[in-house]
């Protein structure tokens, strides 16, 4: 027989930073800490300067201005973003985290169920998840031009 545990199982969604973060995200039964700790991924984004932004890297469908840009790095995608706003901007630092250090193919491949997984519906509003939806949606769109 296996061992039983009383962890909350967790899906593969294809990253194991991804993985790592649903996990943490699903384990808080309060929609106040996850959006605190959005709050505290914000703060842990790198600054970007806006000057070195374009309408090409502009995340559409997003009620704040978000910019997101992959660059690949020996077959890996390496990612940087900017949002004016705090919360947009813990969601874009989240996708990275998530999405950094994998391949094209791997970014490609991540299923996007891991966003309701997270339970942030509960903590955000409808237009913030779907702009976290556009932004991830951004970011897949990147990666396939690196194929």
């Amino acid at each position: 027989m296996g061992e039983q545990t009383n962890e909350p199982q967790c899906k593969d969604f294809g990253s194991h930073a991804l993985n790592e973060i649903v996990a943490k995200l699903k384990s808080s039964s309060e929609p106040r800490k996850r959006y605190e700790y959005l709050l505290f991924l914000a703060k842990k984004l790198p600054v970007l300067s806006i000057n070195s932004l374009n309408n090409s890297m502009q995340v559409k469908g997003c009620i704040s201005k978000v910019y997101v840009i992959g660059e690949l790095k020996g077959g890996k995608l390496f990612w940087q973003g900017y949002s004016d706003a705090l919360i947009t901007k813990g969601m874009l630092s989240l996708l990275i985290k998530g999405l950094n250090n994998l391949t094209p193919k791997e970014v490609l491949k991540i299923d996007p169920s891991f966003i309701t997984e997270t339970g942030l519906s509960s903590s955000l509003t409808p237009s913030r998840v779907n702009g976290f939806m556009n932004i991830f949606l951004k970011m897949k769109a990147q990666a396939g031009t690196f194929l």
